[in-house]
């Protein structure tokens, strides 16, 4: 299939059942974060209508249509240009019977789709507090990482509108962050159920946190075995690769 790639624009082979992306070298790429949380959340159920919050280039919805057998994802982006790419990104896959992507802004979601209408919803949602941490030139990463055009709270009050009583929210974050993810999870009425800190090797503090949370769920806590992403000798551990379906 012939794809119309714009001015520094290329296209990534996923290395996975045969997917690719369309990504801008200037722009905000994909990092394991995404993988890891497709990997979390692979337990999605069968004939699941799945909502991704923040989209970005649509690196979670391409893998979760692999990886699961949901009906359909939503992906929201807000970005214009990087909307037009995970459109393209979708028809390169030749998943449009099961992707669609919308350009709208996550904070009026509720105002826009039906409300309690998906059963899962997932997200990478920007890390860092709109004042806080150094930001970069590049207008696009900005949006990516800082919380410019919507904040932890915004993401977590649409996705208790929008899920369905039971739907289940998976969300990769900062380990820094977890108060501030407690805290309005619990404001909005959702629980959470399962979390799992991600290492970048045995020595190391986290850097990342898999969380998933249920709405109206019981106040049930299951910490999971740490993920540790790489040996002392910089080589992925055995998880890792079992993740990229690679072997050693």
């Amino acid at each position: 299939m012939e794809i119309r790639l714009k001015k520094d624009e290329r296209i990534d082979d996923l290395e996975y059942e045969g997917l690719k992306i369309i990504q801008n070298k200037n722009g905000f790429c994909f990092g394991i974060d995404a993988v890891l949380l497709s990997d979390f959340a692979k337990e999605i159920k069968q004939g699941s209508n799945v909502l991704d919050l923040g989209t970005g280039t649509g690196i979670l919805g391409i893998l979760l249509c692999k990886k699961t057998n949901l009906k359909t994802i939503t992906g929201v982006e807000i970005q214009k240009d990087v909307y037009d790419m995970a459109k393209r990104s979708i028809k390169l896959n030749n998943l449009e019977n099961k992707f669609l992507v919308i350009n709208e802004d996550i904070k009026t979601l509720d105002k826009k789709l039906e409300l309690q209408s998906f059963d899962a919803i997932v997200t990478n949602p920007p890390y860092k507090k709109n004042s806080t941490g150094l930001k970069n030139d590049n207008e696009y990463k900005i949006i990516s990482r800082h919380e410019v055009k919507c904040n932890l709270e915004d993401v977590i009050r649409v996705s208790s509108k929008l899920l369905k009583n039971n739907g289940k929210l998976y969300m990769v974050h900062r380990p820094e962050r977890i108060k501030d993810i407690i805290i309005n999870l619990e404001k909005y009425k959702m629980q959470i159920k399962e979390i799992r800190f991600v290492h970048p090797n045995i020595n190391k503090k986290p850097n990342m946190v898999l969380i998933k949370a249920v709405k109206q769920g019981r106040d049930f806590l299951n910490v999971q075995q740490p993920l540790f992403v790489y040996n002392l000798d910089n080589t992925y551990t055995d998880e890792i690769l079992k993740i990229y379906h690679k072997e050693r």
